[in-house]
């Protein structure tokens, strides 16, 4: 796994995978809900993504899903109102480790999850990611604009 900072659309824009952090939740009309950060950044720049994770959220759950598009959810949180969970940020680590592999991603770009909005310290994440990811993985810390 490795470390920087900077700017994860500039990864995007280059045609790598980038990751975004999601919760279980879904709006009445059956959107998934998106919170803050990169998640809202990528909402912004492709309209459709709420409507997709809703409809794959309601249908298998709250797991990481390959949205197209060059984007990946990754669960931190049960719902878009509770924290973060260290729980379930190991398991999407494990289910993006899966996915990366059945897909033959090379790079793959992922912010801190749970350490933004979500106030959990990065130290903490930080050990349970390493154990599922290898220099594939590129964990960003998004630089402020």
């Amino acid at each position: 796994m490795l470390e920087t900072v900077g700017d994860i659309w500039e990864y995007a824009d280059r045609g790598e995978i980038i990751v975004i952090t999601s919760n279980g939740s879904l709006t009445r009309d059956g959107r998934a809900v998106i919170g803050r950060g990169v998640a809202k950044q990528a909402a912004l720049r492709h309209p459709w993504l709420a409507e997709k994770l809703g409809r794959l959220l309601a249908e298998q759950g709250n797991h990481v899903f390959d949205l197209g598009g060059g984007i990946v959810n990754f669960p931190v949180e049960e719902t878009a109102w509770s924290q973060p969970d260290l729980r379930i940020i190991s398991r999407s680590a494990g289910e993006l480790r899966l996915l990366a592999d059945r897909s033959g991603w090379e790079y793959i770009v992922v912010p801190r999850p749970g350490c933004g909005g979500g106030g959990l310290l990065w130290h903490e994440v930080k050990p349970l990611l390493e154990c599922h990811f290898d220099n594939r993985f590129l964990m960003i810390n998004q630089k402020c604009s």
